[in-house]
């Protein structure tokens, strides 16, 4: 391919302009909004930014205790200023995006901002300050991202309630928060929150918070949470939002109400295909995405589809490798994604991370597993270091021995999974993991220890 557009310059949009430019394509890459995307600008990165702080400032009153002087931590904890906690992500971002601009502009990739429509499979017009003009490929990946999901009744107030990306504009912590969501977004919300002195209420229709992972794993970040005063509200959803006295009245399914001053919506996310006009090459999108080759990500042709449009896994980490491999099959060097490889983390404390199979997905394929656990109680320098907290297990198929899943509970979770990771992209079985030597003392050691057990 001699030129490639790339629409979108989100995590799964740069990547593939890299990667096509590194093996020789004239590439052109539009993007209307800010390089980076949501995850970088109003996602991923603010949100651990924001979670770094809250938790550090969470280790004030042990701090106090070493220090024999609790009411000064009190005190500190009191004067924590949001200003400078969002100035401090602010300024990580900023430098994250210019660090992109920077690796585009040396990889001779074009940036237009602008926003891009397709005419044909080989034209696409792109409306910029400027003015319209028609650009021509020979290629053409689409990264067009995700927006956040307002189901009713929440799609009526959108406007004046806080999604995933605007939280981290709110110009001063609320008193009290309920969050609608309890997945993975949701919970890493309440987390952060909580930390921050925010009364925080989590409303999650299905019977339990984090739905899509281990039972167990979920139920070890429910007790944290509740523990530090977030009030789950499972298996109800709401029904009704009024505002009133400043605040926000919710009606639940249930027939309870809560009051509170702010709302965050944390449902899910959506794909707006509109824009693109997808109709002038032949294909339907829904609020889902795109239907793509899941190993090739090829949408139609010459075209390729990448990151939360195809619907595969809306995970940044996943759209940077599907980029990757779409750039390439596109510049003829094969290449296949492998999405059940993809490794799944959760910023809360604890941690929370996996890769591979969970024990029920094992079981919808009707694979046999045994499980191999260790706790963090056991290990030394979790013990040392007060973060006894968690476990590790290791799921291994019992007809082959091979490792097929792992789940991490703790600090450093979302670290120590990519050793999971390594081993089950080798093919390893439980009985070549054993022979891994792991340095004492480390949280690490653990997964050598489940492995033994």
């Amino acid at each position: 391919m001699s030129k490639i557009i790339v629409i979108g310059g989100g995590p799964a949009g740069y990547p593939a302009a890299l990667t096509a430019a590194a093996l020789g394509a004239q590439v052109t890459l539009i993007e209307k909004n800010k390089l980076g995307g949501v995850c970088l600008n109003s996602g991923c990165i603010p949100s651990k930014s924001l979670l770094d702080a809250a938790h550090k400032l969470a280790l004030l009153p042990t701090l106090g205790m070493w220090c024999g002087d609790e009411e000064t931590a009190r005190q500190l904890f009191a004067k924590r200023d949001w200003a400078q906690i969002q100035a401090r992500q602010q300024k990580a971002t900023a430098k994250l995006v210019q660090g992109i601009a920077f690796l585009l502009k040396k990889a001779q990739v074009t940036l237009v901002n602008g926003e891009a429509s397709l005419v044909d499979e080989h034209t696409v017009r792109v409306k910029t300050a400027a003015g319209t003009e028609s650009l021509q490929a020979d290629g053409i990946i689409l990264a067009t991202g995700s927006q956040a999901f307002f189901p009713k009744p929440f799609d009526e107030i959108k406007d004046k309630i806080y999604d995933n990306s605007t939280v981290f504009e709110m110009p001063a912590l609320p008193k009290s928060m309920a969050i609608v969501g309890g997945g993975v977004i949701g919970c890493e919300m309440a987390d952060f929150l909580s930390a921050l002195g925010v009364a925080v209420h989590v409303i999650e229709m299905q019977p339990r918070i984090l739905p899509q992972e281990d039972e167990t794993a979920a139920r070890s970040v429910f007790q944290a949470l509740t523990k530090r005063g977030v009030v789950f509200h499972t298996g109800v959803f709401a029904t009704a939002a009024t505002e009133e006295n400043g605040g926000w009245a919710l009606t639940l399914s249930d027939g309870s109400s809560l009051q509170v001053e702010k709302i965050l919506a944390a449902i899910g996310r959506s794909v707006d295909l509109t824009a693109l006009h997808l109709e002038n090459i032949g294909v339907e999108g829904t609020r889902k995405g795109v239907q793509v080759n899941p190993q090739t990500l090829q949408l139609k042709n010459n075209i390729y589809a990448v990151g939360d449009m195809n619907g595969l896994c809306q995970l940044a980490h996943a759209a940077t490798r599907q980029g990757q491999v779409a750039a390439r099959n596109l510049c003829g060097r094969p290449a296949v994604y492998h999405n059940e490889e993809v490794p799944r983390a959760i910023y809360t404390s604890p941690e929370v991370a996996a890769a591979g199979l969970t024990r029920a997905q094992a079981l919808a394929k009707g694979v046999e597993v045994k499980a191999h656990k260790s706790f963090f109680l056991a290990n030394g320098r979790a013990v040392a270091q007060d973060q006894t907290e968690g476990y590790v297990e290791l799921l291994e198929n019992t007809q082959t021995g091979q490792l097929v899943g792992g789940v991490i509970v703790g600090a450093h979770a979302s670290e120590l999974i990519h050793i999971v990771s390594v081993a089950l992209h080798a093919n390893m079985t439980l009985a070549q993991l054993k022979e891994v030597i792991f340095a004492h003392p480390t949280l690490a050691e653990s997964i050598g220890e489940a492995a033994h057990l």
